[in-house]
């Protein structure tokens, strides 16, 4: 599994405080083991997000991310469920 980011995703991630960032880098983690483990509730989105799927990260901090081919996963969007949605 290969993980990239966009640069809007690296500006919304830059604005994050650490506690949050720490968050984002423990669940990757999880993700690339298991990207379907229950912590993260990864689901597929509907509406404007169609195509995209979900991880949460904290309460209410989601990554949005979709999947190219068989083995590229890039997240997009990062923020609070207000911020995204």
């Amino acid at each position: 599994m290969n993980i990239q980011t966009t640069k809007n995703f690296d500006k919304q991630y830059s604005k994050l405080n650490i506690k949050i960032k720490n968050q984002f880098k423990k669940h990757i983690e999880l993700f690339k083991l298991n990207p379907f483990d229950i912590t993260l509730r990864n689901h597929a989105l509907k509406g404007r997000y169609l195509g995209y799927r979900s991880i949460d990260i904290s309460g209410d901090v989601r990554a949005l991310y979709t999947i190219k081919g068989n083995t590229l996963i890039i997240f997009v969007f990062i923020g609070t469920h207000n911020q995204l949605y």
